[in-house]
């Protein structure tokens, strides 16, 4: 598993005039794939706490499930190829320059439309447990304990990874899937399972 941490800060002024540190964070996932996810900054500004990551991705397809979050908004910039998204029934294809702001609960999903490979800027706010995600998804890939999707196959872990995208899955009711994914990320930190 190829995983990096290194941290530096920044002074940063904001448009009031308050000066704050941001942490730029530098946390690099490598998958067997060649998809790179980075951690390059966290912190807080005038709108709050956020993460910024940047995905390199190089398997065309869907990167995710139709899903929504009740807090989580995200941003999207694409650098190079092209990513399409569906967000509230709603399709896009960007290109390099362009951006996507998704919205509280708006659901959404979004595939590599890339022939080469796609390098997106993803910006989450507030970040929750979002990055965790990332994290649980890597260690599990490169532990081959994930199906031909992405999902792991572990339920124990399954209700982590769930319960880190701070949001629910498009499809099963929201009681269900708290009860059922939700209680088996209890059992798992119960268990010991850890990121």
């Amino acid at each position: 598993m190829i995983t990096n941490e290194i941290y530096s800060f920044r002074l940063t002024k904001s448009y009031d005039g308050v000066f704050s540190i941001v942490k730029l964070a530098e946390e690099v996932l490598v998958h067997p794939d060649g998809t790179t996810i980075t951690l390059l900054e966290k912190g807080t500004d005038e709108q709050g706490e956020y993460i910024v990551i940047e995905h390199l991705v190089k398997k065309m397809g869907a990167m995710n499930g139709p899903h929504w979050h009740p807090e989580l908004t995200e941003s999207f910039t694409v650098k190079e190829g092209k990513m399409r998204f569906m967000v509230d029934g709603k399709e896009y294809l960007l290109g390099p320059g362009q951006q996507l702001k998704v919205l509280p609960k708006q659901l959404h999903q979004f595939w590599n439309e890339s022939e080469e490979q796609l390098l997106v800027i993803h910006e989450i706010r507030p970040p929750k447990n979002h990055w965790d995600m990332f994290k649980i998804i890597h260690k599990l890939t490169i532990q081959n304990k994930v199906n031909a999707k992405g999902i792991p196959k572990n339920p124990l872990w399954l209700g982590l990874a769930w319960e880190s995208i701070d949001g629910y899955l498009s499809g099963p009711p929201i009681f269900l899937q708290r009860t059922l994914l939700g209680g088996l990320a209890r059992v798992a930190r119960v268990m010991g399972y850890r990121i």
